[in-house]
């Protein structure tokens, strides 16, 4: 049974080391699971000649090993599989969570396919990696699901979540760190100077804002969150009024009850629909009444994640430790 596409950091950087010039190595990926599991189906990573690992399939329990099997699989120039825990001849080499991995490993994958999706990744852009378990030939496609299909398995890949981070002061330069920590892409759009200096600093994106708009150039996808940390709230209705109109999937405000309700009201006058203002969130935050802006973070980009990230029944392929 297929499962949903995985987000792109469950695969891109194993396919961008094997993509770069004169790299030669082994792509390593889960293409089975058998009871828990600390990575996702279809979870990639790379072995490379000189035995450099990049990615990891179990948190530690058996890169190792899979490093020693994908040198073996480099040398043949031929695919094969392993298995590990349930179902493994390897019986001193356990997995702690007590489940079962398949991982399937490809020597040399064509670079020119995965540069082809690295370029899906940079613009954005769903792609499928189809990897044939005999030949070990991978190809890239518009879409599929990941899973097994005959002797193929696929990999859907998605593009990561974007945060579009409006506002100023420590909550919005708290967040804005706390999703460049975390690696998600970023954009910190803020009147303020010091704001920017401190998100800076970080190494998230910014620009300088002179006046409450909507910048034109802006189009989040759904993929994409839209935060807003301001005080000043005439700021907000321009600004909240162009990110419900996109499709970002996650559109929210800081701000009270009270505050939420003058919100809406300036949002009317902007003229939103009702299905457009029942997208708007606020209070923002899994956490209610937070007054502290590490908390308000954590809160924030908890709610944001459980919102997009998609919850797999045990079934499916894909089981949370």
């Amino acid at each position: 049974m297929g499962v949903p596409a995985l987000d792109a950091s469950a695969v891109i950087e194993p396919i961008r080391q094997l993509a770069a010039p004169g790299a030669r190595g082994t792509l390593a990926v889960i293409t089975r699971i058998d009871g828990p599991s600390y990575r996702p189906l279809g979870a990639m990573m790379a072995v490379t000649e000189d035995a450099q690992r990049i990615g990891t399939l179990s948190s530690g329990c058996v890169e190792a090993d899979i490093a020693v099997h994908a040198a073996k699989a480099l040398a043949a120039g031929a695919p094969f599989s392993v298995i590990y825990g349930k179902g493994s001849p390897f019986a001193d080499i356990t997995l702690p969570c007590g489940g079962g991995l398949e991982i399937m490993l490809v020597p040399n994958p064509d670079k020119t396919v995965l540069a082809q999706a690295l370029a899906h990744h940079e613009a954005r852009q769903e792609v499928a990696l189809e990897i044939d378990a005999r030949s070990g030939e991978v190809v890239a496609v518009p879409g599929g699901r990941t899973g097994w299909t005959g002797d193929v398995f696929t990999v859907q890949i998605e593009p990561e979540l974007l945060f579009y981070v409006f506002g100023k002061g420590p909550e919005a330069a708290t967040f804005a760190g706390m999703v460049q920590a975390a690696g998600f892409p970023n954009l910190v759009l803020s009147p303020d100077d010091e704001t920017l200096e401190a998100v800076a600093d970080a190494g998230c994106a910014t620009r300088h804002m002179t006046s409450p708009h909507w910048p034109e150039d802006l189009a989040p996808d759904s993929r994409s969150a839209v935060v807003l940390f301001f005080h000043d709230h005439e700021w907000e209705p321009p600004i909240l009024a162009g990110a419900l109109r996109s499709d970002a999937f996650y559109v929210g405000a800081q701000g009270s009850m009270r505050a939420a309700e003058l919100r809406r009201h300036e949002l009317v006058l902007e003229g939103l629909s009702d299905a457009e203002l029942a997208r708007l969130r606020g209070p923002i935050g899994l956490i209610p009444s937070v007054r502290d802006a590490r908390k308000l973070a954590v809160s924030v980009l908890a709610e944001v994640l459980s919102l997009k990230v998609p919850h797999q029944a045990p079934n499916a392929g894909f089981n949370a430790p």
